[in-house]
């Protein structure tokens, strides 16, 4: 948890924000013992308004230090130099909706939230998550919807695929036969690697059959050179169709997908930091929408 210094018991609304993949310990040490961000934004501009919430990864230390984990980030093993089997075992979207959705409760019982108001926000990874947890859980008022293919993982993998291919198509066929291979046996939650066969098959289920059945507030932001971005236009070109009044979309123009820039080669500037921008757009985003669709949707609820 993470609230405004003095205004930790005051009451105020929750801000749950669900990180994206890879075993990452939420607190990474710095060599002097300064930790790195916790959260991908600046957040006092959040914390007038919300107590934040974060959720650490299963079976994953919470604290630790960089030099301690690969070049990624992610927690290895020392005795075996692999993923927790703890966490692989449970790196699914059906386990991560039961657990947040377990906080979220837990959460709204306590004195110094507001639970008339509880926003979610998953950005990559996290977003599947954050879509399925909006539909499993009436206690979610708000949804962002960040940086992952509305149409799962899968297609992402997909299109990858076909931009550096050879001319057969000889890569993107084989993932076509792996995918087959997977939806005959998508509870298999033996350890194959670094996943199961249960987890990616979990974030291939496209998160848009969650999302069309919302009626909340959502926002859906993402970067125009995310490799997903096409998925997003094609979302939003549906959202219009189907008349999807409670949806905004924020595309940044020219980001990738964690909204960093470019430089004039062509490559990522990762001195183009962009998060603030976009954990400021997302706080006016809910402050626009939300006194209406709030007030519909309760009526309706």
């Amino acid at each position: 948890m993470l609230s405004k210094k003095g205004e930790e018991e005051k009451e105020k609304p929750l801000f749950l924000f669900v990180q994206g993949s890879l075993p990452k310990p939420l607190i990474i040490l710095r060599e002097n013992g300064k930790p790195y961000m916790v959260f991908p934004f600046e957040t006092s501009q959040l914390l007038d308004d919300y107590h934040l919430a974060i959720i650490s990864s299963p079976d994953v230390p919470l604290i630790l230090e960089a030099k301690k984990l690969r070049s990624d980030m992610a927690y290895v093993e020392p005795e075996t130099n692999t993923f927790p089997k703890g966490y692989v075992i449970r790196a699914n979207l059906g386990y991560y909706t039961a657990r947040d959705k377990a906080v979220i409760k837990y959460l709204k019982k306590q004195s110094w939230i507001n639970g008339e108001k509880v926003v979610v926000a998953g950005h990559s990874e996290g977003a599947a998550v954050a879509a399925g947890l909006a539909e499993a859980s009436k206690d979610v008022t708000h949804l962002i919807f960040s940086g992952t293919n509305p149409f799962g993982r899968m297609a992402t993998i997909i299109s990858q695929l076909r931009q550096h291919d050879d001319a057969t198509g000889t890569a993107t066929e084989k993932q076509f036969q792996f995918w087959e291979e997977l939806v005959k046996d998508p509870e298999n939650n033996s350890i194959q690697g670094e996943v199961t066969y249960k987890s990616v098959y979990s974030f291939s289920v496209p998160p848009i059959e969650s999302l069309r059945k919302l009626k909340i507030p959502v926002l859906v932001a993402y970067g125009t050179k995310d490799m997903a971005a096409p998925f997003f236009d094609y979302m939003r070109l549906e959202a219009i169709r189907d008349k999807k009044k409670n949806f905004t979309f924020m595309p940044y123009v020219g980001r990738e997908h964690n909204f960093f820039g470019f430089d004039s080669s062509g490559n990522i500037n990762y001195d183009d930091f962009g998060w603030d921008r976009v954990a400021q757009d997302w706080k006016h985003g809910l402050m626009r929408n939300s006194a209406s669709l709030t007030k519909s949707l309760s009526d309706e609820r």
